[in-house]
């Protein structure tokens, strides 16, 4: 995303509605990238994407300089993502601790650098998609966000461990996926 204009950012303070046009076309195609990682639905993650935008225009008076403002309207739109994922949440999730294979031991890293030049975001998002919904975020949260597993299970109300069972499990799901694209693009 590129550096947004500190003019825009002033005259947005001031509840200018053309700026806050201006900002929110500047900062839609970084967010909405952001927002579909968690969705798999389009009108979902523009839904939950909006949602962010007012919260960004409301807060903008505790915008410290200082910092990336791409990286402060990042955490903005997850914070916001996880605040849906929790009010919409209809039942309480089921605690994955006790499946947990002491065998696996951690989760390992995977080195993509082949696979990853090889694939491009629309094939990354559909291979998300494919993913349980909570596997997904974790995922997400993790591997793309930088999220620690103590932040993750704090937002999303569940335990480290089940943090990295999901992680693990995505992983491997992702990895076969992956491995699958190769078989088929090198028997083409």
């Amino acid at each position: 995303m590129k550096p947004v204009d500190k003019n825009i950012i002033n005259s947005c303070k001031k509840r200018d509605r053309r700026a806050q046009q201006r900002l929110y076309k500047q900062c839609y195609g970084f967010l909405i990238g952001v927002c579909r990682r968690y969705y798999k639905n389009y009108e979902d993650a523009e839904s939950v994407l909006n949602q962010a935008f007012l919260k960004i225009l409301t807060q903008l008076d505790k915008y410290n300089d200082g910092v990336p403002f791409s990286l402060w309207i990042r955490r903005i739109t997850i914070n916001t993502i996880f605040d849906e994922y929790r009010k919409n949440k209809k039942y309480k999730q089921i605690q994955l601790d006790n499946l947990i294979d002491p065998s696996m031991g951690s989760a390992r890293r995977m080195s993509y650098n082949e696979a990853d030049q090889q694939f491009d975001a629309e094939e990354l998002l559909s291979m998300l998609d494919v993913l349980p919904e909570v596997s997904r975020k974790v995922f997400c949260l993790f591997a793309i966000d930088g999220y620690s597993h103590k932040e993750i299970s704090e937002m999303m109300d569940i335990k480290n461990g089940t943090s990295k069972w999901h992680v693990n499990y995505a992983r491997t799901k992702l990895k076969g996926m992956i491995e699958q694209k190769k078989i088929l693009v090198n028997a083409s």
